[in-house]
């Protein structure tokens, strides 16, 4: 089959199953650019159209990458960054939508058609740039307030770079550029896209009905149908000549016309079913080229939390593919037509073009079959069954549907984890905040490393790397490995006269081992040289015995090769968080602990509590789940415990002596409480470190009396200290260092 692309006196020529045949394109096939928008309205409790205000909690729309209003004050349009994976697309929208729930504390409809509503109930968006509203007020008196209340999604389409190139050199017609050659791509995909974009609408259609409000007093609409929406009754321009999409030159030029003779007021008011894009205005769109396609069809899935799913995401991208080498008939426009039609008809009636649609389908599953790409085969498979079973539909399944239930239950789902920010849940929990608080900020972001927890965030020209959420260049170098470095900051907070604890440094376990009789009745801390979140450490306040010593040793030199044994400090530990010189948050951590009740044992009081949904593992959650390894054994044996004893009602029992969260420690925010002394020590620390945020641990005898130099001792500085535990403590008042954090990155927003 050879593939034929009718350009102004070009055709381009490839062999399609050569194409299929190559490796390089089964492995391109599936990769693509992709960002989604989607409109919605926002409503109250009750399903009526809110009358609030967009939440300045957003910052200032008119530069919110993310989060925007559309035509109306009560309709936002939620917008991904562009995509390359269906997957990052569906992370994204989960994030985005988290962040509007949980920050606007209002429910948003399901649904393209908006629930009842009064004319008087839709305000148009009292935006700051006058012109875009002055052209919203422009559309509402051409077609009336209550067309443009209707919500979708847009599906802003790229084929990817490298798919492009393979593409072009497989191409015959060696005299074509690469902008010529990709502008005829997407040309000719529009026209297809045009032509058969019926078959979405009968599989993605979700308008079957018109509420009471949208329909003008001489349109009648007595049964259901698949898509109002998509049919003559949506919002739809009257053109005297449809916009031809032959050409660059002929799309640019009637479109010139339409604008020229008053027909409409600038190309952004043109709404066909797809668009070509590739610069914000059409005077230049013939020097930039087309870039990507926006198509504009696709109702919202009421049945999928944010309007659309993957599994649909990926159905579209491989149906678009598959278009551009289905060979191309002269009637595309008919599409237009029949899409109005195949909107109109009964949702759970056949559709009258169900014989060319299903063999479309075959005919892309044919397409792929030679690739072997079982999943997708089988996922057309799923959709051509929806045509011999209309009542499976989107629309069908809307027929009796609570869609007021529906949007009170996605709202409810973005709080049952109100610490997590969904599609991010895999990395650090620090990171997922940072990313909630940029997000609803206004800030652009961009995952560089999921794993590493790297990110960059952006504002206009400005931008920072961060790294586990609050590591940025704006620290040191030098100063991290200082902080990391326990001996190192021991000593220069030593010599600057600050107070910490005395003891010894060691290379290897002899050497620790040998002063044992120096130690033996003394309170004393095991812990590694260079360590984070608490590992390895050991505390013994009472002396130690021998083997106890030895392997509580055995503990630290296996988190470093060089460990500090230190005199043990009577008093309180205290987490200082510092942020630009000035002390944010403090926090009395303490350690991992359950409390008796006469009747379970340590190991099922500690599964108990355990159970709370604050508490996970690897820093996803606010607090860390309780091991019970053999550093809590060991701390069970020095309280005459097993992990079978029953400890009677109200007794407390340690866990652990370290109080670090991440070992399973309780968080209590005391920021409120410190003598302020404290924080000066704590913003000494950070200045003689030269940190710009770091977490210091001061342990304090008494922290209503000021410091001297005998009632405290500093233990450490943190180079990368938790801020979920500040954000959502255990007990007391959240900080939300993360804010904080931006709000010294980006004071400019």
């Amino acid at each position: 089959m050879i593939l034929l692309l009718i350009t102004e006196g070009l055709t381009m020529n490839f062999n399609q199953e050569k194409i299929i045949a190559n490796d390089k394109f089964a492995a391109l096939y599936s990769k693509l650019v992709l960002g989604i928008e989607k409109e919605c309205v926002r409503i109250t409790a009750e399903g009526k159209l809110s009358q609030t205000a967009h939440s300045d909690k957003f910052g200032n729309r008119s530069y919110h990458p993310y989060i925007q209003t559309d035509f109306a004050e009560n309709q936002i349009e939620l917008i991904t960054p562009p995509c390359d994976s269906t997957a990052e697309v569906m992370d994204f929208l989960a994030a985005i939508h988290d962040v509007y729930y949980r920050t606007s504390q209002e429910y948003l409809w399901p649904a393209s058609m908006p629930p009842e509503f009064e004319d008087s109930e839709i305000a148009i968006a009292a935006l700051d740039d006058v012109d875009d509203v002055k052209y919203r007020e422009h559309l509402a008196k051409k077609y009336g307030k209550n067309k443009q209340i209707l919500s979708g999604v847009h599906y802003n389409f790229e084929f990817s770079p490298e798919l492009l190139t393979f593409l072009y050199e497989e191409n015959d017609n060696v005299t074509l550029s690469f902008k010529d050659f990709r502008n005829e791509v997407y040309l000719k995909l529009a026209r297809q896209y045009t032509r058969f974009h019926y078959i979405l609408t009968f599989l993605f259609g979700g308008t079957p009905f018109a509420v009471k409000g949208f329909l003008n007093p001489a349109e009648k609409l007595n049964r259901p149908v698949r898509s109002v929406r998509n049919s003559s009754f949506g919002y739809v321009e009257q053109l005297k000549k449809s916009i031809s999409l032959m050409s660059l030159d002929d799309y640019i030029s009637d479109l010139s016309s339409c604008i020229l003779s008053g027909e409409l007021i600038n190309e952004k008011e043109y709404y066909g079913a797809v668009r070509l894009r590739g610069s914000n205005e059409l005077k230049t769109l013939k020097t930039v080229g087309v870039r990507y396609l926006e198509l504009r069809t696709l109702d919202l899935n009421p049945f999928e939390p944010f309007g659309i799913s993957k599994e649909t995401l990926d159905f579209i991208h491989y149906f678009l593919l598959f278009l551009l080498f289905k060979s191309e008939t002269s009637d595309y426009q008919i599409g237009t037509k029949m899409n109005r039609e195949i909107a109109f008809e009964h949702p759970n009636e056949p559709t009258v073009f169900e014989d060319e649609a299903k063999e479309v389908l075959y005919e892309m599953k044919r397409f792929y079959k030679p690739l072997k790409a079982n999943g997708l085969l089988a996922l057309i498979d799923h959709y051509i069954r929806k045509f011999e079973n209309p009542q499976n539909t989107i629309a069908s399944r809307l027929l009796e549907r609570d869609l007021l239930k529906i949007s009170r239950k996605n709202f409810e789902k973005s709080f049952k984890r109100p610490f997590q920010l969904a599609g991010f849940t895999q990395m650090e929990l620090s990171t997922q905040n940072i990313l909630f608080d940029a997000i609803q900020k206004g800030l652009k972001i961009e995952i560089l490393d999921e794993n590493d927890q790297f990110i960059r965030l952006s504002f206009k020209q400005h931008e920072e790397l961060i790294k586990n959420g609050n590591m940025t260049s704006r620290d040191n170098y030098i100063a991290s490995l200082a902080m990391e470095n326990k001996l190192v900051t021991k000593k220069l907070l030593h010599e600057a006269g600050i107070a910490v604890p005395a003891g010894f440094e060691f290379q290897n376990i002899e050497q620790a081992l040998a002063i044992y009789p120096l130690i033996k009745n003394q309170a004393i801390v095991i812990k590694p040289k260079s360590t984070n979140y608490g590992l390895g450490i050991s505390i013994f306040k009472q002396g130690i015995d021998y083997e106890d010593y030895k392997t509580a040793l055995n503990f630290a030199f296996k988190e470093d090769s060089e460990v500090l044994i230190e005199e043990f400090v009577a008093g309180t530990e205290y987490r200082f968080y510092v942020l630009d010189k000035q002390v944010r948050a403090i926090l009395l951590r303490v350690p991992a602990n359950v409390v008796g009740d006469g009747v379970h044992t340590v190991e099922e009081l500690v599964a108990m509590k355990n159970d709370s949904i604050y508490r996970g593992e690897n820093h996803r959650f606010p607090l860390e789940k309780i091991q019970l390894g053999g550093l809590e054994q060991l701390m069970l044996k020095e309280q005459g415990l097993k992990l079978e004893s029953v400890p009677e009602r109200d007794k407390i029992v340690y866990l652990r002596e370290n109080s670090n969260i991440s070992t399973g420690g309780d968080s209590v925010d005391v920021t409120d409480e410190i003598d302020k002394s404290y924080h000066q020590i704590a913003e000494n620390v950070a200045k003689m470190l030269g940190a710009v945020v770091t977490g210091v641990d001061i342990i304090i005898e008494n922290k209503a009396l000021p410091a001297t130099n005998d009632n405290y001792k500093v233990i450490e500085a943190n180079q990368n200290p938790m801020m979920q535990m500040h954000i959502f403590p255990y007990q007391g008042t959240g900080r939300r260092v993360t804010k904080m954090m931006l709000d010294y990155l980006f004071p400019e927003c």
